[in-house]
């Protein structure tokens, strides 16, 4: 009964989720989906050369333009999309170039809103899956194909682009090879392809841009994508070619855009979130060297209202803002912690929430008489958190003569055009975006709140391009923060001391219809569908368990929320993961052999756990004042184990010395970049871990600047060492998979060297 309880509430989410009649989606299901390779009449305008697709161009001397859908933020998916390209084109690296695209619906990404679906890991892994899962990733799948939403997110890039981004070099290959034979008069098996250049049987040899003209106008007589045996660069450790730029300045962020006649805002919003400002005297600002104008700043987008100063440089503006007399009207539903924290835990602890997942009979088993002795119950949570960008949230904007122009580091260029669009009350075709690098996400800048400001801020400026700078205190104050969560979970073993049954009831703010109503308020609704986002990494655990039941309450709090870097997971898996050590405690086992018992039939995660165990050196004797702790989680289709092994002297801080980590993130593209990201991964987790926390009083965030949510410092970072499982198959999340581990194994590793058990993010732990 339960698995067909659980069947039901699939389908009932996907048709919520589709927002469509029955005789709507069959009729439309059949079609065939959006082809993805698109035409040269796609590519982005302003380009040199000919495009043979939507993603290739050849230029006159031989080098390749790959048009860019995805914003680089440190992450190398420059580098690593790069490699795709040149791999299927047999062209080195220096001669391929990047082109960055905008709103152009070819270039969505698909893997993004199919991992979005709410599948079970043992139902996604099967083979074969269930028709359910089939049909609920083919009809996802289609959506995000006609939506065409060009996003950088989800931990998605190298998973989406693996198979268009091969196929579009491919093709344009095979394209330039049938010219080159059809030129020679000889079989296209007859060619040879070095660096970009073919080479005859009689000698004759031609690089890419010589052959373009007579590959134009016309279909390959067929393609096939490399064997990866045949791979010369996908898989290797090569130099991310960005890095140059970034270390001599030569790279331009959103900060670096500079035009003619560039004036500068900064901006003051209402301290209490959701506030509006009721009055304000300008008098003092406007008599200040170089200011020019203070202009009232509407909500937009999700902002909170204010207001804007403009002047010549942006420290005169800044310095202005400070003399503006501003009066400000709290809202009516102001955001305190205490009271969301209370609210969190009663809701946990309901009889509430839709049910993610379903096996067994949990409630019988639960209720039938036991022995306390083998139970266990514990409430576990997490504070709100800011994304804290090194790049303060900024957007350059020209409105002119009917126009926009917008610059703006962004993950999402399609909806950020679209409220650039909004905010002027022009149509989005007259709306130009350039993409900028961004000097960090996390996903921040999922959300388009500055452009909508930048853009209002530009339209009182005649003409004049305005770049608008958050300051760090606005940026702490005014995010769109990780929401707070709590959890209830509850266990009963058997003899053998394993679990018998499972039972968790998490509690938060969804973030999936918030963000829609700010982005896409054109697909937002009055209801909410279940949000995956809040249950991920509860209800999809590997274990294999004979009864769980897994819900979530979702609750909806005045402080707005957004994607944190792995999302539900980041907090989720400090849940799951800790309970499962405490389980492991209980039953008086290992707590890395007791995983491996429930990971039976599991190899994925047998084989991460079990490398890690043996490089951490696990089970081996440490000194006095050191402990190892452990944590296994999937996230973004990636699977890591990682251990934490930390030191306290007498009376001294705590200390991480070293984490071991093991990932497989399917076929790694590139090894190099994949250590980074998890070294990366290891910094900002251990710094949310043990310093991250935004706490509201009267609606006002009580954070304003690192120093009350430090960064970790430099002295205190670990060694990190990282192993790769090698794997076939197609690439996985690398960008957010090592966030979710961490906290639970320094908090296990605590467990260890000291007996407490932490249950609350962050670690109140002396460091």
């Amino acid at each position: 009964m339960s698995a067909a309880r659980t069947g039901i509430r699939r389908r009932t989410w996907l048709l919520g989720a589709l927002g469509a009649t029955g005789a709507l989606v069959l009729g439309w299901s059949v079609t065939p989906p959006r082809a993805r390779l698109g035409d040269g009449s796609e590519w982005p305008a302003g380009s040199e050369g000919v495009a043979l697709n939507g993603w290739i161009q050849i230029r006159p001397d031989g080098h390749v333009v790959l048009a860019m859908p995805r914003s680089e933020m440190g992450q190398g998916v420059h580098s690593a999309l790069a490699q795709l390209a040149a791999e299927e084109l047999d062209m080195p690296l220096v001669k391929l170039h990047l082109q960055q695209a905008s709103g152009e619906r070819l270039y969505g990404n698909v893997s993004m809103f199919v991992a979005a679906l709410p599948l079970h890991p043992r139902d996604k892994h099967a083979d074969p899956q269930p028709v359910t899962v089939r049909v609920s990733q083919w009809m996802v799948s289609k959506i995000a194909r006609e939506l065409g939403i060009n996003a950088t997110g989800g931990s998605s890039s190298v998973a989406d682009a693996w198979e268009p981004v091969r196929l579009a070099a491919a093709s344009a290959r095979a394209l330039l090879l049938d010219a080159a034979a059809r030129r020679w008069q000889v079989p296209r098996d007859a060619l040879r392809v070095s660096d970009g250049v073919v080479q005859g049987p009689a000698g004759q040899s031609a690089h890419w841009g010589e052959l373009v003209a007579d590959a134009t106008g016309r279909k390959p007589e067929s393609v096939q994508l490399k064997a990866v045996a045949d791979f010369r660069l996908i898989g290797q450790t090569v130099p991310r070619a960005d890095v140059p730029a970034v270390v001599f300045a030569q790279a331009q962020f959103g900060l670096d855009v500079r035009l003619p006649d560039m004036r500068f805002a900064a901006l003051r919003m209402a301290p209490a979130i959701g506030g509006t400002l009721a009055q304000m005297d300008s008098a003092a600002a406007l008599t200040m060297p170089g200011v020019e104008q203070v202009l009232p700043l509407p909500a937009a987008d999700g902002s909170t209202a204010g207001f804007a100063v403009v002047a010549r440089s942006w420290w005169q503006a800044e310095q202005a803002a400070e003399r503006v007399q501003a009066q400000w009207q709290a809202p009516t539903a102001a955001a305190d912690s205490a009271q969301i924290e209370a609210a969190l835990r009663a809701a946990a602890d309901s009889d509430q929430g839709f049910v993610f997942h379903e096996r067994g009979d949990s409630d019988a088993v639960w209720n039938a008489p036991t022995g306390d002795n083998r139970r266990l119950e514990a409430q576990y949570s997490a504070p709100y958190l800011a994304h804290a960008t090194l790049e303060p949230m900024n957007a350059t904007a020209r409105v002119l003569d009917g126009r926009v122009e917008v610059w703006a580091p962004t993950q999402v260029p399609q909806l950020a055009q679209a409220a650039a669009a909004r905010a002027a009350g022009v149509a989005t075709e007259r709306v130009t975006l350039h993409v900028t690098r961004l000097g960090g996400g996390f996903g921040r800048r999922l959300d388009v709140d500055v452009v909508s400001q930048a853009v209002a801020v530009a339209q009182a400026t005649q003409g004049k391009p305005v770049q608008l700078i958050w300051s760090r205190q606005q940026d702490f104050t005014h995010d769109f923060y990780r929401p707070a969560m709590a959890s209830r979970l509850q266990a009963q073993l058997g003899a053998d001391g394993l679990p018998e049954v499972l039972r968790i009831r998490s509690a938060g703010d969804a973030i999936a219809p918030r963000w829609m109503a700010r982005v896409l308020p054109a697909l937002s609704g009055p209801i909410d569908t279940p949000d995956k986002t809040t249950a991920e990494g509860l209800f999809d655990l590997p274990y294999a368990i004979p009864h769980q039941r897994m819900a979530h309450v979702a609750t909806r709090h005045p402080v707005p929320v957004g994607f944190w870097r792995s999302v539900g997971h980041s907090h989720n898996a400090f849940a799951s993961e800790c309970f499962v050590d405490e389980l492991a405690a209980l039953a008086g086992q290992d707590p890395m052999d007791y995983r491996l018992q429930l990971l039976q039939g599991q190899p994925r995660y047998t084989r991460v756990l079990t490398t890690v165990r043996s490089q951490s050196q696990w089970g081996q004797p440490l000194p006095a004042g050191q402990a190892r702790g452990v944590a296994l989680h999937e996230s973004f289709g990636s699977v890591v184990a990682m251990v934490v092994h930390i030191e306290r002297p007498t009376d001294a801080p705590l200390r991480v010395r070293r984490v071991d980590v093991a990932i497989d993130c399917g076929f790694a593209v590139n090894p190099d970049n994949v250590r980074a990201q998890m070294e990366g991964s290891v910094v900002f987790a251990l710094t949310a871990a043990l310093y991250g926390v935004v706490r509201f009083d009267q609606g006002a965030a009580q954070v304003s600047n690192f120093p009350d949510q430090p960064l970790l410092p430099l002295a205190l970072a670990p060694e990190v060492h990282t192993y790769i499982e090698q794997s076939l198959a197609p690439p996985t999340g690398v960008g957010e998979p090592g966030v979710p581990p961490l906290a639970p194994a320094l908090a296990n590793a605590w467990a260890a060297l000291t007996g407490q058990r932490l249950r609350q993010l962050p670690l109140r732990v002396p460091v």
